[in-house]
């Protein structure tokens, strides 16, 4: 089993100059020039976004890209923080190919982006007994010392997803959500209900209904991701 995600090529590392546009950020790298690298992240990203700190951005080539640079990661207090969306989905997949979660050691088969109802949910496991579950994954990297907090604001598209889910556990199906604490000084989590009381109020519902509740905990760095173990509910 391989036991750690591994950036491939290696990221770069540099320092952020600034964020701006929500989806642009210049980064000055280690290796010399200042780079304009793709932000992909929409939110405010509450705590790790401060110029002069330490990031790493890995390079697509010059390709159909207009930015050949994404920035993937942050440096907070020593700690690495993934702030790059899309990593999640990458690494849990890897993950759960690999075995890393002993609750789903018995999976027959993982299907990504499988639409439901007039949306899509990010993953559906089916177990070696043909019961399936749909997995949706939220990158968590708001944090108040050692407790992750998801969302650090409202999320109109994550109150969908919690309606969705409740919805899906009340008919019958098996559905879990996902919180990929995306930084290794996390061991509690909680949701954001002070940054969004609607997403907090829908998550007591969900889970009342039976949707389980699953915060993941990684420790990052730029060589890459490893799985630390679960998180309690704070």
């Amino acid at each position: 089993m391989i036991t750690v995600y591994e950036f491939s090529p290696p990221l770069l590392l540099g320092r952020l100059e600034r964020r701006y546009q929500r989806f642009l950020a210049d980064i000055t790298l280690d290796a010399g020039p200042t780079i304009t690298a793709h932000c992909p992240n929409t939110g405010p990203m509450t705590g790790v976004c401060q110029p002069g700190s330490r990031v790493a951005v890995s390079w697509h080539g010059q390709g159909r890209r207009k930015l050949p640079y994404t920035w993937d990661l942050i440096e907070v207090g020593g700690v690495w923080v993934g702030i790059n969306t899309a990593l999640p989905n990458r690494v849990l997949g890897f993950g759960l190919e690999q075995g890393w979660f002993p609750h789903w050691s018995n999976l027959r088969a993982i299907e990504r982006e499988v639409p439901y109802g007039n949306s899509r949910l990010d993953f559906c496991l089916t177990l070696a007994d043909r019961s399936q579950v749909y997995l949706e994954v939220k990158n968590t990297t708001w944090c108040q010392g050692s407790l992750a907090l998801f969302p650090d604001t409202v999320t109109t598209r994550g109150q969908k997803h919690l309606r969705q889910l409740t919805q899906m556990a009340q008919a019958g199906i098996r559905t879990a959500l996902v919180y990929f604490i995306h930084r290794g000084d996390c061991d509690a989590f909680a949701p954001g209900t002070l940054r969004d009381p609607e997403y907090g109020r829908l998550f007591q519902e969900a889970v009342a209904a039976g949707v389980e509740v699953y915060p993941y905990r990684f420790q990052v760095s730029p060589v890459g991701i490893s799985y630390l173990g679960l998180a309690s509910l704070g």
